[in-house]
């Protein structure tokens, strides 16, 4: 039995991810033969904290030190950038009724690549806090936290679910040994693979039943 449901933020309660796309786009302008390859991999690992992803493009794809000071700089036009975005876009389809019908009969938790104080800001500014029995950002790990959520809520990992939208997202859910179940769009054709997946929130309501079905008939 489902009792808690774990989601990511960005492309999934919010139609946000390309915002977070547009925003590497603008920081790595400067570097046009090595933009595709640096989109393809915040995409890849969207829900992973952007100081990993600054470090990793500047050391890997760029070749260069990654100074303290130009990872600051480069956080604070990050946010610059995303945060007035984030909280004028819309929700994704279905989220709103989701949360609204169900905050009650599921633990609802919302775990984020964003940073926790700015992941905190935004949805007080959207009105969705009111939901969520907790909101955890980096600089921990998604793994991490939903082990924390796990042992404080004394929850069995069979009775709870990640939704979100990137291979990050899945790949946590198996680490920690949760369902997952992929929210798809244009950008993230890897997981098309995924057993469970929405194309957006409307859809969650019946996912979930099929998946509660599944596991009351031990398949």
């Amino acid at each position: 039995m489902i009792k808690a449901i774990i989601f990511d933020l960005d492309g999934v309660i919010i139609e946000s991810a390309e915002i977070k796309t547009d925003a590497f786009r603008m920081l790595f302008a400067d570097y046009p033969d090595r933009l595709p390859e640096i989109i393809a991999y915040h995409q890849k690992n969207a829900g992973i904290s952007r100081y990993n992803k600054f470090r990793y493009i500047y050391e890997k794809m760029l070749g260069q030190e990654l100074s303290l000071e130009k990872e600051k700089e480069l956080g604070d036009r990050f946010s610059q950038i995303v945060l007035d975005e984030v909280i004028k876009a819309p929700l994704v389809a279905g989220a709103e009724d989701f949360l609204k019908s169900n905050h009650q009969r599921y633990i609802l938790f919302v775990i984020s690549g964003t940073p926790e104080e700015e992941l905190h800001y935004i949805l007080r500014r959207r009105g969705l806090d009111i939901y969520f029995q907790g909101a955890y950002g980096t600089p921990r790990t998604k793994p991490e936290i939903t082990r924390r959520i796990l042992a404080e809520h004394q929850l069995a990992s069979q009775e709870v679910v990640s939704v979100g939208d990137a291979e990050s997202d899945r790949i946590s859910a198996e680490k920690v040994g949760i369902f997952f179940i992929a929210r798809i769009s244009s950008d993230n054709y890897e997981l098309r693979g995924c057993r469970w997946q929405v194309k957006d929130l409307t859809e969650l309501d019946a996912v979930l039943s099929r998946l509660s079905s599944r596991q009351e008939k031990g398949g």
